[in-house]
């Protein structure tokens, strides 16, 4: 008796195997028609990688391409996870052609002495860590400024050249160019055969990742096989005198140190693959960034405007629209992916371009927002002991590129066009970017001084204290004695971004250089303002002085975020919530979101008196009989042992007030579920770092293989930034909890006000601004 067909839906199989299928994978699945179909060679793969497999992350994230004899990952999490395990997913093939050549085509390499080996991006361990220790250091933030200057010149003189003539080609006449000099600068090579180089490095792409006709072949391996030639000739002039500046050279003093880990071959291969590699990524990127810019006029208006934004406008542009659209990898053993049984022996097209638009990793993914919060999880560098190297010398080209053209030229525009790709699989840009502008509103020819303007160049990932947003203040009225409530709106009548109870604001306080957080107190349901609450206190540090003295109506000010780092758990069976003063605030936006969702819950709230306590009169109309007011003025106080003496089941406990009760809290609540109690701090002293009390510790970061030594007078988060890690941070005083990582082993000595007590004593996380380890060693999952 015939078996019955599988259901596909119950077997969780993006394919209906109820179909007839011309084709199967390697595991004997049927190819849907859309994996059928895949094709990264065709132009809609060129034009917007992201938007051709959408299907695929949508529908069937992993898949078997017959025509590429590749499987294809196309979602956020399966790709970072293929990025951290290198053992099960070898680079190897990272840089094998990806379309075979024929014997003609290798008999022109070989005639050559072509013998491309192993390098940083395509070897295994255990020969690859060693190489990348022993190689770092010129990578690092610190040694990476000494290029800034050199940068900064060649972006100007470029520019220089075109700025009065009201049309240029931007890849042409300086984007192809600038990073190139870079490039042959930071390697220390030098500058006489930059033409002859320019057509070696796309002929080496062309030769790795594109498809060249037959015809095309033999042209393509005589100009691959004199760049090979060319790179040899460069390092025996090198090795002449290696004590000059430059990485190579560097690579060539250390091989006297470290013979057997830089060996001759792979030299010769890193100098091939390192011109490549830093110059043509960075300069698909920045043509790319800008042509994302000018493509959405109000960001490239807002960068203009405000210099500070762009770091993270570098981040998204990387993200929305970066230079590398796959890697790829070879499964060494049988894996799963995504729930996919991958053979070993299989070979892998991960297309980090469609991980960095995925929903699931980036909320509204496909807009573009130069103020995202998260842009620098983006995977266009990749990810762990492979992640590149040259990530920070990318950043700071592109943050100069673009502060160069914003200053001298913000009413550039796209000229008409359609933009054409060199056809590949894995590093994109447009060839061209034709820009038009009026030279007659050039600003430097009303005002030269601008042209000495600059703007700090920061190296690594963007600070959360560079995303600000200008708002309009609607209204400002009073709440309470002493308290007044602000509602702010977009100067220009957009939706503002959403937040959820427990969010914050940071609002700049003008021109006094203070920046203080604020919990919102309004409607979450409400995207068209935000509102806060803020206490004028005698003794605080100054900004809620200022927003009672200076702020009006009409006023614009400058904010950052909204962030969540005191999140309601909306699956919570019932909730009490207790504020004391002005820490109602996000408590009564929690109040709101329990009534909206129907959960259960209490509302106790306290303060010196009923004239004191803000939001009052809103707060009893909206809960009624669940509101619970003690004002110490009439002779009320919450017993809180007498509230929480007993824990109860499927019950959150939420807090925010000052300190002592905050404290007298954790106290009551001490025989509860250690994440029972959810507390907001406004400040902290814990993190603060005393050098003579510290001691040294290491951490070992699994994710990128190396070891980090933190300093007895260095933060986590400093020693990591140092080593070339990416670290996201705000507040660095242990209040935000961005800047949280994941621990896999070790004791941690937690000096932060975020995490649960549960979460402190499982020893699964830590904030990198502030808590170290009680043990001579961590794990980190970085």
């Amino acid at each position: 008796m015939a078996s019955a067909t599988p259901d596909p839906q119950a077997s969780g199989c993006p394919v209906d195997h109820r179909l007839p299928a011309a084709q199967r994978t390697p595991t004997g699945c049927p190819v849907s028609r859309d994996a059928a179909g895949f094709d990264p060679f065709e132009d809609g793969y060129q034009q917007d990688p992201p938007e051709y497999v959408r299907w695929a992350r949508e529908r069937e994230p992993v898949f078997y391409s017959p025509k590429l004899g590749y499987w294809v990952a196309t979602r956020y999490d399966d790709i970072k996870a293929i990025f951290r395990d290198n053992l099960t997913f070898s680079p190897s093939i990272a840089l094998e052609k990806i379309t075979p050549t024929g014997p003609e085509a290798n008999a022109v390499l070989a005639s050559y002495g072509y013998a491309m080996n192993r390098t940083l991006v395509n070897e295994d361990e255990p020969a690859h860590m060693p190489r990348r220790r022993v190689l770092m250091a010129p990578f690092t933030p610190e040694e990476l400024r000494h290029h800034e200057p050199m940068v900064r010149q060649l972006a100007r003189t470029y520019v220089d050249r075109f700025i009065d003539d009201g049309r240029a080609d931007l890849v042409d006449q300086m984007l192809w160019e600038v990073p190139l000099t870079v490039a042959l600068h930071f390697l220390g090579v030098p500058e006489e055969d930059m033409d002859l180089l320019r057509k070696y490095s796309i002929a080496h792409t062309v030769n790795t990742w594109g498809r060249p006709k037959p015809e095309e072949q033999v042209e393509v391996a005589h100009a691959v096989g004199n760049f090979w030639q060319l790179a040899g000739k460069i390092l025996d002039k090198m090795r002449q005198d290696p004590s000059g500046p430059g990485w190579m050279r560097y690579g060539i003093r250390k091989q006297k140190e470290h013979p057997d880990i830089v060996t001759d071959s792979y030299l010769h291969s890193m100098m091939m693959a390192g011109i490549v590699a830093a110059h043509e990524t960075t300069a698909n990127a920045t043509a790319n960034a800008v042509k994302l810019l000018l493509q959405h006029p109000l960001a490239w208006r807002e960068i203009c405007e405000d210099p500070g934004l762009i770091p993270n406008a570098v981040e998204e542009c990387l993200r929305h629209n970066g230079s590398v659209a796959a890697w790829r990898r070879l499964a060494t053993r049988d894996v799963q992916v995504g729930g996919v049984d991958i053979p070993a022996g299989s070979k892998l097209l991960i297309v980090t371009s469609s991980a960095n638009h995925d929903e699931g990793h980036f909320a509204d993914a496909d807009l573009f927002d130069i103020r995202r919060e998260n842009a620098s999880d983006q995977l266009t560098f990749g990810y762990g002991s492979h992640q590149c190297m040259g990530k920070n010398l990318a950043r700071m080209e592109m943050q100069i590129f673009l502060e160069e053209l914003t200053r001298r030229l913000p009413h550039m525009r796209l000229a008409e066009q359609r933009f054409s790709y060199l056809p590949n699989t894995s590093f994109r840009g447009p060839e061209h970017v034709w820009v038009e502008w009026d030279p007659e509103r050039n600003p430097e020819r009303s005002d030269p001084a601008r042209l000495d303007a600059q703007v700090p160049v920061r190296i690594g990932e963007p600070s959360g204290h560079a995303l600000s947003r200008p708002v309009a203040v609607q209204s400002v009225t009073r709440a309470a004695d002493g308290i007044v409530r602000l509602r702010l709106v977009s100067p220009d009548g957009r939706a503002l971004p959403r937040w959820a109870p427990g969010s914050h604001i940071d609002i700049e306080c003008g021109n006094t250089g203070l920046s203080r957080q604020y919990s919102l107190c309004g409607d979450p349901a409400d995207t068209g303002a935000l509102e806060i609450a803020v206490l004028k206190e005698a003794q605080g540090r100054g900004g809620s002085a200022w927003i009672h003295d200076a702020v009006k109506a009409g006023d614009v000010l400058k904010i950052r975020g909204p962030r969540n780092h005191f999140r309601l758990d909306e699956s919570a069976g019932k909730l009490i919530l207790i504020a004391g003063g002005i820490g109602i605030t996000p408590v009564s936006a929690m109040a709101r979101r329990a009534k909206a969702l129907g959960i259960d819950y209490a509302l106790h709230y306290s303060g010196r008196s009923r004239s004191s306590m803000a939001l009052l009169d809103e707060l009893a109309a909206l809960h009624g009989e669940r509101l619970h007011i003690y004002a110490k003025d009439e002779g009320r106080r919450n017993d809180l042992q007498a509230l929480l003496g007993q824990p109860e089941p499927d019950t959150q406990v939420y807090a925010c007030g000052p300190a002592r009760m905050l404290s007298a809290l954790q106290d009551c609540c001490a025989g509860w579920p250690g994440d029972a109690l959810r507390i907001e701090h406004f400040e902290s002293a814990l993190g603060t770092l005393d050098p003579a009390r510290e001691d040294a510790f290491e951490v070992e970061l699994k994710d990128s293989g190396i070891v980090v030594t933190v300093a007895a007078d260095q933060t986590l988060l400093a020693a990591l930034r140092a080593a070339n890690i990416d670290m996201q941070s705000d507040c660095e005083e242990g209040l935000c909890g961005s800047c949280e990582v994941r621990v896999l082993a070790g004791e941690v000595d937690h000096r932060d006000v975020v995490l649960t007590r549960a979460e402190r004593e499982a020893h699964t996380k830590m904030m990198a601004c502030c808590s170290r380890a009680r043990c001579r060693r961590l794990v980190l999952e970085l």
